[in-house]
């Protein structure tokens, strides 16, 4: 039976009660800070407004997000595809949620809020450091946060290394493109694309 309304959903699962409906926070505390210091990794999503969805991954070194305050963080735009998906989302609708992931670390932590784009000196100068200097950067007014159980990341086990495919199983990026694309040329290969994506890092 499809689940049609918000009644049947509350049926079926209740509500949260204790630390899952009290945990939620308006501002940055020391653990959510300290948390986005050591993340080098997190998920962006976003929306345009017709509600058309983008979920794009960003990465740096640990504490590439730069705390401002505990209301505003700034993430740099790094160089990319130009494809602007989630850039095009933001300006749309000024709307932006985020998951930051620690490797090792099972916990994860979401933050939701608002989000404009910048190309202000004193916002790129946070970045000066960078080999590739970013155009934007994403800044963020936080709106919620929370920390978030560990129990997505015990079940895939993402962290085990028992767990970890051998890369030279699945087919490269070039393969799976030149597939999707129906393109006759060879497609390159992973030592290849890793080298060009090191020129972009």
């Amino acid at each position: 039976m499809k689940i049609s309304n918000l009644k049947e959903l509350r049926d079926l699962y209740g509500y949260p009660s204790g630390r899952a409906k009290d945990k939620v926070l308006t501002s940055l505390d020391k653990h959510c800070i300290n948390f986005i210091h050591h993340a080098p990794f997190l998920v962006l999503s976003s929306c345009d407004k017709k509600g058309k969805l983008d979920a794009s991954p960003r990465g740096g070194h640990p504490g590439f997000v730069k705390i401002v305050n505990a209301s505003q963080i700034i993430i740099p735009d790094a160089k990319g595809n130009n494809r602007v998906d989630s850039l095009g989302n933001i300006i749309q609708t000024e709307q932006i949620g985020l998951l930051f992931l620690i490797p090792g670390m099972d916990e994860t932590l979401r933050v939701n809020g608002h989000a404009y784009l910048s190309t202000s000196e004193d916002h790129l100068a946070l970045f000066s450091s960078e080999k590739n200097k970013p155009k934007c950067c994403i800044i963020v007014d936080i709106k919620e946060v929370f920390l978030h159980c560990a129990k997505a990341l015990m079940r895939s086990r993402l962290w085990d290394m028992t767990s970890q495919i051998k890369r030279d199983s699945f087919p490269t990026m070039g393969e799976m493109l030149k597939d999707q694309l129906g393109t006759t040329e060879d497609p390159e290969s992973q030592i290849d694309m890793i080298n060009r994506y090191k020129q972009d890092l």
